[in-house]
C-alpha cells in the first residue's frame, strides 16, 4: 500500500503558526514603521519596529508592566483601558523620537472590532501617530475609559503620560 505524502511546509514559523508570510511581506515592502501589538495572558505589549534585511530593529516599546512601575497604573494589566494607555505611551515616546507614522501589525490575532489591539491603536492615534485605519474598528470611549469595569485611576495615569514621559 502506498504511503500518503504530506505536504511539507517550508518555513518553521509558518509550520508553528507564528508567522503569516504574505502579510509580513506586504508590511516589509511598504517601507513604513510597524506598530506591533501583542497581547499575552497577563500583559499588553506595543513596539514600533523598523524592517531591515538583517533583522527587524525595535525603535521603542511599552507594556502594561511599565505603566504599573513608572506611571502608577493600579488596574488590571490586560483590559481595554490598559491597552489604550500602552498605545498612548508608545505614541508619546514616538513623538519624542520624531516618528510620525506607522502601520498596524496585529500578528495572527483575529481582527475583531473593538478588541485590545485596536485599543492600542486608538491610544497611539490620540497621542499623535498617523496610522491608517477604519473608524468602525476602534473601541468606544466608554470602554476606553473603563466605565464597564470597576473604577480605576485611568484619568490620573493619562494625565501623567500627557505631562511627559519619565526617562
Amino acid at each position: 500500500m502506498p504511503r500518503l505524502k504530506h505536504k511539507a511546509v517550508q518555513y518553521r514559523r509558518k509550520r508553528e503558526g507564528k508567522t503569516d508570510y504574505k502579510t509580513r511581506l506586504k508590511q516589509a515592502l511598504s517601507g513604513k514603521i510597524r506598530l506591533v501589538t501583542r497581547i499575552s495572558l497577563k500583559n499588553v505589549y506595543a513596539q514600533l519596529v523598523e524592517f531591515h534585511a538583517d533583522g527587524d530593529k525595535v525603535l521603542l516599546s511599552a507594556s502594561t508592566s511599565e505603566l504599573k512601575k513608572k506611571y502608577g497604573w493600579k488596574g488590571a494589566s490586560r483590559n481595554t483601558p490598559s491597552a489604550y494607555l500602552v498605545g498612548f505611551l508608545v505614541g508619546i515616546k514616538a513623538k519624542t523620537k520624531n516618528l510620525k507614522e506607522a502601520i498596524l501589525d496585529i500578528g495572527l490575532k483575529s481582527a475583531i472590532k473593538g478588541s485590545l489591539p485596536y485599543a492600542v491603536l486608538k491610544g497611539a492615534l490620540d497621542a499623535g501617530l498617523n496610522i491608517p485605519h477604519s473608524k468602525e474598528i476602534l473601541p468606544t470611549e466608554a470602554r476606553i475609559k473603563g466605565e464597564h469595569i470597576k473604577s480605576q485611576n485611568f484619568k490620573e495615569v493619562k494625565a501623567n503620560l500627557e505631562k511627559g514621559v519619565k526617562q
